[in-house]
Parts: structure tokens; C-alpha cells; sequence
């Protein structure tokens, strides 16, 4: 007898930063399980490479470039997407960053920080949730249903060097998913969830040379991170898919305003 329970066919997904590493390889994952996937990112070429390979793997599959702090666009993309498959099921805000001002070099200390650059992350990181949480939550609560996932970070729930904007951002994305959570459930019914996945240290383009050296092997950084990381190795970002499914599938049916940590169990070693 077949179990449905963790059936995610035929869903609407959308995907900010869906041309990114983590997002677009969440796309791919969820075009293979059968979803209908609309991937939004900030530069063109990227997108349309991203489709591209996207294609490879399954028809559903549409891409959008804008900004997610656009509202405007954003709303255009929710009516191109109710126009083509009438509903949109999932949002997933994996857009973000950071900059360089943002973070706190070596032989800087905090009163080095540029303000500027902080609420410029801070305004990506958060704002570039919030926002598309609004845009397409707002269709989800009219239809009765939808689930939101958002990308914390270990950052978000511990002091970690250098990456003073990117942290405080992050935390926040924690307590507006907690707040949604409880906002949408409160007045719009049960059937509306928002939680978040808090990866702990994949290599991506933005952090690379911050834990490789340019012969693989890991930096002083990559080393402290890997010592406080009880798997002792950094995640592959496949190793994402598998919570992403179980928090849109009906197996998560009860589960709202939580953070997930996908961490090689980072965040439950004290390092002694």
C-alpha cells in the first residue's frame, strides 16, 4: 500500500536565490521529486545558466531575474506563476549574502565595522525574506495553505568571528520565523507553516578562499570550524534536500516556527 505521506508532487515551488549553490541545488533535487519549480535570481546569465541545467532534469521548471527587494517585481512574478500552474504552494528564501565591510577582518576589531555595508546585508539577509514572506504569504493565506521555508545559519544562534552583519541578520531571520509561524497560524489556519533550515559550514563561492587554501587543503579558518564540528567535514549541499522535502511533504503537518540545524552537530559540541 502506498504512503503519500512525503509526496511532493505537482507543488509550486519558488526559490529566491535559486541560482545560487544551495538554492539551486535545491531546485534540482525538487524538480526530481516532481515538484513545479520557479527559481528567482539577481543576475541574468546566472539564471539562464542555471535553467539550463535545471532542464536537464525536468520541464517544470521556470526562472525570473530581479530583486528580491523589489516588490513590484516580486508581485509580477506571484501573478505570472498563479496565470501558468494557479497557485504557488512553497516560497524558499535562500537569497542572501554578505560584504566585506559587513565583516571583521583579522587585524580589524568591531569599531572597524562600516555601517553602510551592515545594513546593506542586513537589508538582503533579512528584508529579502521578509519581503518575498509577504508577497507570496499573502497567497497562501488567502488559499488557506502554503508552507514558507527561510535559511538561518549557525551564525544566528552563536558568536562566530568575523561575521558581525551576516550574524545579526541571520538571528533575525530566526525570530521573524518564529513570528510568522505563529502569525499565520493564528489567524489563517493550520494548513499555513513557516520554518527555517540553519545550515552549519557548506563551501560556496561567498566563503571558499575563507576555508580552502588554493591547494584544497583547509585554512585556518576551515580548520577551527572542522575541530568544532563533531562529523569532522563540511556539509554537501545535497545534504540539505532531504529536511527541504520533509518540511513542504505532509510528514511536517505539525511542525511550525521551528529552525532546523543541518550542521554536522556544530551547534551541539561545546568543543571540549
Amino acid at each position: 500500500m502506498g504512503n503519500n505521506l512525503f509526496d511532493i508532487a505537482e507543488k509550486v515551488v519558488v526559490i529566491t536565490g535559486g541560482s545560487g549553490v544551495l538554492g539551486g541545488n535545491m531546485a534540482a533535487y525538487l524538480l526530481s521529486e516532481g515538484a513545479r519549480v520557479a527559481i528567482i535570481g539577481h543576475t541574468a546569465e546566472k539564471v539562464e545558466a542555471k535553467l539550463v541545467d535545471l532542464k536537464k532534469r525536468g520541464s517544470n521548471v521556470l526562472g525570473f531575474t530581479g530583486d528580491v527587494l523589489d516588490k513590484a517585481f516580486l508581485v509580477q512574478v506571484k501573478e505570472a506563476l498563479v496565470k501558468k500552474w494557479n497557485t504557488i504552494d512553497v516560497l524558499i528564501n535562500a537569497a542572501g549574502g554578505n560584504m566585506p565591510g559587513a565583516t571583521i577582518a583579522d587585524d580589524q576589531t568591531i569599531f572597524d565595522l562600516n555601517l553602510d555595508d551592515f545594513r546593506k546585508v542586513s537589508e538582503l539577509n533579512l528584508d529579502g525574506s521578509v519581503l518575498p514572506s509577504l508577497v507570496f504569504g499573502a497567497l497562501m493565506a488567502d488559499h488557506g495553505s502554503g508552507c514558507i521555508i527561510n535559511v538561518s545559519s549557525m551564525a544566528a544562534a552563536r558568536a562566530i568571528t568575523r561575521v558581525a552583519g551576516y550574524s545579526a541578520s541571520k538571528a533575525a531571520i530566526d525570530n521573524f520565523t518564529r513570528w510568522m509561524a505563529t502569525e499565520l497560524a493564528n489567524k489563517f489556519g493550520d494548513k499555513l507553516r513557516v520554518n527555517a533550515i540553519a545550515p552549519g559550514f557548506f563551501i560556496g563561492n561567498q566563503n571558499r578562499a575563507l576555508l580552502l587554501n588554493a591547494d584544497g587543503s583547509y585554512t585556518d579558518r576551515g580548520k577551527t570550524i572542522i575541530a568544532n564540528t563533531p562529523m569532522k567535514r563540511f556539509g554537501n549541499a545535497d545534504e540539505l534536500n532531504g529536511t527541504v522535502h520533509w518540511l513542504i511533504s505532509d510528514a511536517a503537518s505539525f511542525v511550525t516556527g521551528t529552525i532546523v540545524p543541518i550542521d554536522g552537530g556544530f551547534s551541539a559540541f561545546s568543543g571540549v
